[in-house]
């Protein structure tokens, strides 16, 4: 498996517009840490954690693991934001796309996360991506309650 900042990496030269600010490999750091035992990275990409999208220094790494979605926030003077969704608080998911860049916006139980100026090529890869980990993650959460 590949490390995180590599996939960071791959998907940073396979989608080039999409907006980054430096310092990638500090956000990585923040959800490595953050990794459960047994928690590998399936899916990551990078966009800004907000709505603007004139405000680029907002750069976030989104992480798809196999229990969650993890998004990590490096701060540039002290501390990090870590952001853990699991897919029992995960509601829906909507994609924005515009004329040049695209938005997610993830709707979970308690709060709404958008992440903006994401190059609008890799809107498909990253709905789909989430859209299936999380229905299979769900229907396991139905059976449980139904136990």
């Amino acid at each position: 498996m590949k490390l995180l900042y590599e996939q960071i990496l791959d998907f940073k030269k396979q989608y080039p517009k999409t907006v980054t600010w430096n310092r990638l490999k500090k956000h990585c750091s923040v959800i490595e840490q953050h990794l459960n035992p047994g928690e590998e990275v399936l899916y990551a990409f990078v966009g800004q954690k907000n709505e603007h999208p004139l405000d680029w220094f907002s750069t976030c790494v989104v992480a798809l693991t196999n229990k969650r979605i993890l998004l990590g926030q490096k701060r540039v003077i002290v501390g990090y934001s870590l952001n853990s969704i699991t897919p029992d608080l995960f509601n829906d998911m909507q994609v924005y796309r515009g004329i040049r860049w695209g938005k997610l916006t993830i709707d979970t139980v308690k709060e709404v996360i958008i992440l903006s100026n994401l190059d609008k090529r890799s809107l498909p890869e990253i709905e789909t991506n989430i859209s299936e980990f999380m229905m299979k993650e769900k229907q396991k959460y139905a059976q449980v309650k139904q136990d």
